[in-house]
């Protein structure tokens, strides 16, 4: 079976600019794709799958606005074109019911923003001892957190919104069933209880709390502290909204001064906006 294989990887400067170039080069032949489609679609055009990738790819090499697009490796150039085409037919599939999960909408544009990453196959990519050949990009420095099973068929170079990058590797790997056991069993998260665990043979051990407050359900925590003192020492006194204010009283020199009541029973009386002077604020 197929599988994929993630490691870090540590590209330095200068491959960093390599790869920018390539993500967004990549990312102008997928737009490019969906736009050329979409003409397409509009002006009634049947156009095919090489068609699509020679125009935008070869026929917009040789113009003065897409001529930096030879700087890059072709390969991850016409895997974006591929991705286009697989975004179209998965939407026409699930559109027309052929394809089974939730149904896919329309092909998006791909922006600068967030995740970026280009694939290639087996001719853009090599490795060369410890390092990995990309390229265009030259020898990158990986972290091999675990062997390689096998000769990986395709890369994905990805880089996350925090600036780290990674490497995916498909490799083929042989299916690993785990050893038949006579029991099983699974956790169930509740409110009567913290946790439960039911197992096969239909017997429920219950986790202990081990300190931890289980409330039936319905029930809501009795409040603490300052507040709650002020709020029983003033039970029958009606609760007003949040934030409202009382009529405009005057302090001992004259000033307008704002009283600010809260459900808890607390009052703040200041001069300045009672969220200033608030204890909960942090």
């Amino acid at each position: 079976m197929l599988v994929r294989y993630r490691y870090r990887i540590d590209p330095t400067p200068a491959q960093r600019q390599a790869l920018a170039r390539a993500f967004g080069c990549a990312r102008v032949v997928y737009n490019d794709a969906l736009v050329g489609r979409e003409r397409a679609h509009v002006a009634g055009e049947k156009v095919s799958d090489t068609e699509v990738q020679r125009r935008v790819i070869t026929l917009a090499k040789q113009t003065p606005e897409r001529a930096w697009l030879g700087e890059v490796a072709s390969v991850a150039l016409v895997q974006a074109c591929q991705d286009a085409r697989r975004a179209y037919r998965n939407w026409f599939d699930s559109l027309a019911g052929r394809r089974n999960g939730r149904r896919v909408g329309h092909p998006r544009f791909r922006t600068k923003h967030g995740r970026q990453s280009i694939r290639l196959t087996r001719n853009g990519f090599a490795l060369h001892g410890t390092r990995l050949y990309v390229a265009k990009v030259g020898d990158l420095r990986a972290r091999w957190s675990r062997p390689l099973p096998s000769v990986p068929s395709s890369l994905t170079v990805i880089r996350d919104p925090d600036g780290r990058y990674y490497a995916s590797l498909v490799v083929e790997r042989a299916p690993a069933p785990l050893p038949p056991v006579a029991r099983s069993a699974g956790v169930d998260v509740g409110l009567a209880a913290v946790a439960a665990v039911a197992a096969s043979d239909g017997t429920t051990e219950l986790v202990p709390t081990l300190g931890i407050c289980v409330l039936p359900s319905g029930a809501w925590p009795a409040p603490s502290g300052r507040c709650h003192a002020n709020a029983r020492a003033r039970p029958t006194a009606p609760r007003p909204a949040i934030g409202s204010r009382s009529p405009t009283a005057r302090s001992a020199t004259g000033a307008p001064t704002t009283t600010t009541s809260w459900p808890c029973g607390w009052s703040a009386r200041t001069k300045r906006s009672p969220w200033k002077t608030s204890p909960w604020r942090g």
